[in-house]
C-alpha cells in the first residue's frame, strides 16, 4: 500500500507504524498527532515520515489505523468515515479507503458509526498487545508477533475492507480471532480490564500505608512488581475504557470481590484448609497459562 495514516503515534499506533513500512506493508507513513512534543518525536524517533492534519492524512492514505483513547475514537471515527466520502470513497467500493481502529472497547465504537453510509469501510479491531508505557518513546518493533487480534462484528464490513486489514494483521503476525462487539467488551473486562483496576488498587493501597519509598523500592519483590506494573498505565487511556465498559467492569469487580472476600474470611478464621482450596483453585490456570 503506497500510504498509510496513523491517528495517534503512541504506543500502538507507533509500533503499528514501525512494522507495517519495515515489513513492506507501507511505502509511507503519515501521522496525525495533536500533542506538539509527540509529534515532533515521533519524527525524530521515525515512527512516520510526515506528520499531517486528519484532513490531509485521509485525503493522502489509503488505510487510516485510529489508535487514540476511546473517547476520541468514538468522536472521530465519524469525521473520518465523512472525510472518506468527501475523497470520492463510496458504499461498497472495493478500491476505497479503509479505516480500523485498535480500541480496548468495542461496542460503543461501533456503534458510533453503525448507520453511517460508508460503515462498510470500517473494520473494528483490537490488538490484543502492549505494555504500560505510552507515547511514541513506548513504540517498540515486534510488540504484536504472536499475539491475538479481535475482528469485531465483522460481518458489517466490506469484504473487500476485511481481507486488507487481515492482510495488515497478517504482516504484523497477529492470531486472528472473530466475535461480536458485546462479546469482546465481557472477555476484555475479565481478562484485561479487571487487571488494571487491580494494579491501580494495590498501588494505592501500598502508597497509602508505606509512606517511605525506599521501603517500597528496598523490599518489592518480583512479585509485587510484576502485579503492580500495570499501575504505571496512562489515565488517559484507561479512564474512557472503564467509564465506557462500566457495566461489564462493575460486573467483573462485584466477582472480584466475593473473591477477595472468601480469601479475608478462610485467613480471619486462620482456616488453612479453605486457604489451600481456593490456591489450588486458582492453580487451575497454570493449564491455560503457560
Amino acid at each position: 500500500m503506497e500510504a498509510v495514516g496513523i491517528v495517534g503515534l503512541g504506543l500502538i499506533g507507533g509500533s503499528m507504524a514501525l512494522d507495517l513500512r519495515r515489513r513492506g506493508f507501507a511505502r509511507k507513513v503519515l501521522g496525525v498527532e495533536t500533542d506538539p512534543v509527540n509529534a515532533t518525536a515521533a519524527l525524530k524517533m521515525g515512527l512516520c515520515d510526515e506528520v499531517v492534519a486528519l484532513e490531509e492524512c485521509v485525503r493522502r492514505s489509503g488505510l487510516v489505523v485510529v489508535a487514540i483513547p476511546a473517547d476520541a475514537t468514538v468522536r472521530t471515527l465519524p469525521r473520518i468515515l465523512d472525510l472518506m466520502a468527501e475523497c470520492g470513497t463510496a458504499p461498497g467500493d472495493a478500491d476505497g479507503k479503509i479505516v480500523i481502529d485498535t480500541c480496548s472497547i468495542k461496542a460503543q465504537v461501533v456503534r458510533s458509526v453503525h448507520y453511517h453510509p460508508l460503515r462498510g469501510r470500517f473494520v473494528a479491531t483490537h490488538p490484543m498487545a502492549g505494555t504500560e508505557y505510552s507515547g511514541p518513546w513506548a513504540a517498540m518493533p515486534g510488540l504484536f508477533d504472536g499475539r491475538a487480534c479481535i475482528f469485531a462484528d465483522s460481518e458489517e464490513s466490506d469484504p473487500s475492507a476485511l481481507r486488507k486489514v487481515e492482510e495488515l494483521y497478517g504482516v504484523l503476525n497477529m492470531r486472528p480471532i472473530y466475535m461480536n462487539s458485546d462479546a469482546h467488551d465481557v472477555h476484555t473486562a475479565y481478562v484485561s480490564h479487571i487487571s488494571h483496576v487491580t494494579s491501580f488498587a494495590l498501588a494505592l493501597t501500598v502508597l497509602d500505608k508505606e509512606r517511605d519509598e525506599k521501603h517500597i523500592f528496598d523490599l518489592a519483590s518480583g512479585g509485587f512488581s510484576s502485579t503492580v506494573r500495570l499501575a504505571k498505565s496512562s489515565a488517559d487511556m484507561w479512564v474512557p475504557i472503564l467509564t465506557r465498559n462500566r457495566e461489564n467492569v462493575l460486573h467483573v469487580m462485584d466477582t472480584y470481590i466475593a473473591r477477595m472476600n472468601e480469601f479475608r474470611e478462610a485467613i480471619d478464621r486462620s482456616d488453612g484448609k479453605k486457604i489451600e482450596e481456593l490456591i489450588k483453585e486458582a492453580n487451575r490456570i497454570k493449564k491455560i497459562l503457560r
